[in-house]
């Protein structure tokens, strides 16, 4: 069977799922992953005849995403930020939008050097990688209550040899950390209402880790006013800053609460011109 033979088949058969866009962007990522060809490859050989064990490769794969199953967690990776961030159904797979906190906090603090920063429920550590190896001489500190999503992100820094502290810690009790005060505390913690459920995918409903998606409607702030507490209470330096990805449906109360602490608290808006991203500065 010829590369183009096989990628004609398996769009067809993902697009009544997935429509077009996305059958012909799952199919390239699947074809480059099994054939560990370029996308320029696979288009120069596209009337090339693949071996049995690839054509039977891509087609289990096709079956899989048919199955609801995300791509990512089928291929072991994400790209983020031009890294290679491996995931599993342990960790979240690490968003677009939360590439755009990254390229935040990149430019906000573009200037400075020697920062200590706390990444709060860092899941697969893509976050925490990608400030360490783009903040000048930073030391990251990343924090989670799951030993599998730090398993996880230890990986990840081993891999692409990038030096980040992990710690065991829960977000919503914490009393110290080695290291603190630290200039940012950044993070993209559980923050989509238990009410939103209905809206989400399949693949996103079975697969992902709910505990890293859901808060309840009754209590959905919960994780960033710990942190901002803790940050409060001594856990950032005076005029630090937090960084926090969030639920447009409630970055409103949350940019109210945190004004009782916090100077110059605001909502940036994402690239589809939602509020979706809070920058704080912890009053001095």
């Amino acid at each position: 069977m010829t590369v183009r033979d096989l990628r004609r088949a398996a769009v067809a058969a993902l697009i009544p799922l997935y429509g077009r866009g996305e059958a012909e962007w799952m199919t390239r990522l699947t074809l480059e992953s099994v054939t560990g060809w370029s996308r320029v490859d696979l288009l120069v050989d596209a009337d090339k005849e693949l071996g049995e064990v690839r054509v039977e490769a891509v087609k289990n794969i096709v079956a899989r995403l048919l199955k609801h199953e995300p791509l990512q967690y089928i291929l072991g990776y994400e790209d983020f930020m031009g890294l290679k961030i491996k995931v599993s159904p342990s960790v979240l797979i690490p968003r677009p939008e939360t590439q755009e906190l990254v390229n935040i906090i990149i430019d906000r603090e573009a200037k400075a050097s020697d920062l200590s920063v706390l990444d709060a429920g860092t899941g697969s550590g893509a976050i925490a990688v990608a400030l360490s190896r783009n903040l000048r001489f930073a030391r990251v500190m990343a924090i989670d209550n799951s030993d599998a999503a730090l398993e996880v992100a230890r990986s990840n820094a081993e891999r692409l040899r990038t030096p980040v502290t992990f710690v065991n810690a829960d977000m919503l009790s914490l009393a110290s950390l080695p290291g603190e005060p630290f200039d940012i505390i950044v993070s993209n913690p559980p923050y989509v209402l238990d009410s939103e459920r209905a809206e989400m995918s399949a693949n996103v409903l079975g697969h992902e880790p709910s505990v890293a998606l859901f808060v309840p409607d009754s209590d959905p702030l919960r994780f960033y006013l710990a942190l901002a507490r803790y940050a409060a209470a001594g856990g950032l330096k005076p005029d630090g800053r937090l960084y926090f990805e969030c639920n447009p449906l409630t970055i409103g109360v949350l940019s109210s609460q945190l004004e009782d602490d916090f100077d110059e608290v605001e909502a940036i808006r994402d690239s589809f011109g939602r509020k979706r991203f809070i920058i704080a500065s912890l009053r001095s």
